[in-house]
């Protein structure tokens, strides 16, 4: 999904990562997980259904790419190679890529070929991101709010593609700077109106973004005793390791129990059966699409 490409060192202690492959959505900014302690207060807001009592889950290799592939490359890819669940980008005002070919037929057919998916939802980003891509940018004030508002267009958009209740969406949140604490906080605000809202219409909640930055807000958030947090959350860490055990800001405690994605490779092509794809490298341990 989202590729990691070194762009400036700002200090030894500081790795800034600008995303910009495949998917043609992400930057990762690495910076001591601690940083994002202090940022982040407690906040609850109702969650009467909660999450879906569907929790199905899928532990295996996936792949995402900016714009669906063609069903022959699925067929291909499906036979040959070794991934078994596609990451697609369902809905949000940002996304990166045209989807001609994403309808319900598409999704009908890759589903008959034993495709699992990781929908992806890009709406609004962090205050605090850079603007010259994606230059919609999350209201402070109205964080909680527009979390909700953006949940309804993903749902509008998973029911109109087939897929049900249960069933999870990931919001894409870009990488951003953590000098800011002001910004951390209307992410983490944004995600818990985007997880309630969800939630309250039968799906589950999931959340992408650089491990050092949003993943790291959203830790802060959970120990802070936030609520309602996601289901599952999906980590940039472009480490080459094909695992789902970060030893970052989540540690071994945070959405443990079959409830994380790992992207830990970006931009790469691959060939099989002679279809070629530029794809973002995923291992998978929780929620996916059927």
């Amino acid at each position: 999904m989202r590729c990691l490409r070194p762009a400036a060192f700002l200090a030894a202690s500081l790795v800034l990562l600008l995303a910009t492959g495949g998917t043609g959505v992400s930057a990762e900014a690495s910076v001591p997980a601690a940083a994002a302690l202090p940022r982040i207060r407690a906040v609850r807001l109702p969650d009467r259904i909660g999450p879906p009592r569907f929790r199905d889950t899928w532990s295996g290799a996936a792949f995402d790419v900016c714009t669906a592939p063609s069903t022959d490359a699925l067929r291909a890819w499906r036979a040959a190679s070794p991934y078994g669940a596609v990451g697609i980008y369902v809905s949000g005002s940002q996304r990166g890529c045209p989807q001609p070919r994403l309808t319900a037929d598409w999704i009908h057919q890759a589903r008959s070929m034993g495709w699992r998916f990781l929908p992806v939802h890009v709406g609004l980003q962090a205050p605090c991101a850079d603007p010259s891509r994606k230059p919609r940018r999350i209201d402070p004030a109205e964080a909680v709010q527009q979390g909700r508002d953006e949940a309804g267009e993903a749902v509008r958009a998973m029911r109109s593609l087939g897929f049900g209740r249960g069933a999870p969406v990931y919001l894409d949140i870009e990488a951003y700077p953590m000098h800011d604490a002001g910004c951390g906080r209307a992410v983490v605000d944004f995600t818990l109106g985007w997880t309630q809202a969800l939630h309250a219409a039968g799906y589950r909640s999931g959340f992408y973004s650089s491990l050092d930055s949003g993943v790291a807000d959203l830790a802060a958030a959970a120990r802070a005793g936030s609520a309602p947090l996601p289901d599952a959350v999906w980590y940039a860490r472009w480490d080459d390791h094909a695992d789902t055990a970060s030893s970052g800001p989540l540690g071994p405690q945070l959405w443990a129990s079959h409830q994380r994605v790992h992207q830990y490779h970006g931009n790469v092509q691959e060939t099989y059966a002679g279809e070629t794809l530029t794809v973002d490298r995923d291992r998978v341990d929780g929620p996916t699409a059927g």
